[in-house]
């Protein structure tokens, strides 16, 4: 488990979370192994289900929905009554619990009924598995990384024909401990990419995201300086590792990282660094807007954007990337979108306490109403620091940020998903997208139609003048 710190004995946290990782890593097999002992061990344990604290169960249950499962295979799984009860405990809290005698049809019910709440339906169906080349495959078992992938269909038109891109996003863990050198820190991250973007490269990816700040631990929550070191040019030591791969595999590869703006006086940055497919740097797009909660702590180190909300037109499409915390600004989502994006990456480095519960919601909604596919990446593991710090929060002093969750995944314009990757492994999830959903929902919903831009552009433009004053009508009685 991707943990670095020195072998204390493992509390209660961690062995449940162990635990999980075992069980996310059985669902995720591609040859399908016993799903019965990976619910009767939920069942079993009360610690794993949400009431016990744990959403691992709610993300080992989302990949168990995937499977697809006929009433025949769903019986093999012997799923007791307790098993269904968790089903309901999960997706419908509230619900009573009392099963009917026929739990076996209760299940398989739903069964379906979740899944299709949870991951949508492309074009009236599930999102589909892609059966990827064997030397994807192997490369992912060789380093032990999740490897997982789907496929979004469009409707077939008689003007134009399918515009089919495969994407992929990387999540993963720091390599070494933090307490590295800095230069084998970072060398030991890139032989740890190396072959993940291999897998991509054999599994025909055309754009590739990584995750965001991934050159380096995300150490801003500490609020030392020093962690500036990891800080390089555009086209510095990772935009060189990043170009040969793009030139070998004629890949489109967005890298996300902490940049040192030399010409401005030193400025650093959150910058995400477009490569092209022959290996030149396309442009640059730096992170809009800056955390102020928890431990982020990232205005310590780096300034708010100054690059608008740019879409770059690459060899496969036009791409955009909202960085991280600007996930939770709809109008950065919907800037992209009037600039003409046909996918918006999120390159991302979040903690399970603060915004699991958003994170499928917020990129799905994000695809709905801006008519186009978001690609939600996040890292994994948790990070231990030399040196303990406050969070001003009053709790005692700390030397990790929290665990970062992974689940990396894709929502798509017309409401579906795939599932996600594992919350404790290092993975690449790979997505066949046909770009001409985009406008089939856009001429559907017609929301670019009915959004009213003028109403809001006129009410942003006196909310942001100093003498702004709400427009609020009280009620003429409320204070006689």
């Amino acid at each position: 488990m991707p943990v670095h710190e020195s072998s204390p004995v493992p509390t209660h946290r961690e062995k449940r979370r162990k635990k999980m990782e075992r069980i996310d890593d059985e669902i995720g097999t591609e040859n399908g192994k016993a799903e019965t002992a990976i619910v009767e061990d939920i069942d079993q344990d009360s610690s794993l289900t949400p009431n016990g604290g744990s959403i691992a169960g709610f993300e080992s249950l989302h990949r168990l929905l995937y499977a697809s499962l006929s009433p025949q295979v769903f019986q093999r799984l012997s799923m007791t009554r307790n098993s269904a009860r968790f089903l309901v405990r999960v997706c419908f809290p509230g619900i009573s619990t009392e099963i009917t005698p026929n739990v076996l049809t209760v299940e398989y019910v739903l069964y379906q009924e979740v899944k299709r709440l949870l991951l949508g339906l492309n074009c009236g169906r599930a999102v589909e598995p892609i059966n990827l080349p064997d030397p994807a495959k192997a490369l992912s078992a060789k380093h032990d990384f999740d490897l997982q992938a789907f496929s979004f269909h469009a409707d077939k038109e008689v003007l134009r024909g399918p515009q089919i891109v495969r994407v992929g996003l990387i999540q993963n863990s720091i390599a070494l401990p933090t307490t590295a050198p800095f230069s084998d820190q970072k060398r030991a991250i890139f032989e740890k990419l190396r072959p993940i973007i291999d897998a991509a490269g054999a599994a025909g990816v055309n754009i590739l995201c990584l995750q965001e700040a991934w050159t380096m631990p995300f150490a801003f929550c500490t609020r030392e300086k020093r962690w500036c070191e990891f800080a390089e040019p555009v086209d510095g030591e990772s935009t060189q590792f990043i170009q040969d791969l793009a030139r070998k595999y004629n890949m489109v590869i967005i890298s996300p990282i902490l940049e040192r703006d030399v010409k401005h006086g030193e400025t650093l940055w959150n910058t995400a660094v477009i490569i092209g497919n022959r290996g030149n740097i396309i442009g640059k797009h730096r992170k809009n807007h800056i955390p102020r909660v928890g431990d982020f702590n990232e205005s310590t180190y780096y300034m708010e954007g100054n690059t608008g909300h740019p879409v770059f037109e690459t060899a496969y499409g036009k791409i955009a990337v909202n960085i991280c915390y600007g996930r939770h600004h709809p109008l950065n989502w919907l800037a992209f979108g009037l600039n003409g994006a046909e996918i918006v990456f999120n390159p991302s480095a979040t903690v399970g306490e603060l915004s699991e519960p958003m994170w499928p919601i917020e990129a799905r909604n994000a695809a709905i109403a801006n008519s186009y596919f978001v690609a939600s990446i996040n890292r994994v593991g948790t990070e231990i620091f030399p040196n303990p710090f406050t969070s001003g929060d009053g709790k005692p002093q700390h030397a990790d940020f929290g665990h970062f969750y992974g689940s990396s995944h894709f929502s798509a314009p017309d409401a579906s998903c795939t599932p996600s990757l594992s919350r404790y492994r290092d993975g690449l999830i790979i997505s066949d997208m046909d770009l001409n959903l985009c406008r089939q929902l856009k001429d559907k919903w017609g929301f670019r139609m009915t959004a009213r831009y003028e109403l809001y552009a006129d009410m942003l433009s006196r909310y942001v003048q100093p003498d702004f004053e709400p427009h609020i009508i009280a009620d003429p009685l409320l204070h006689k």
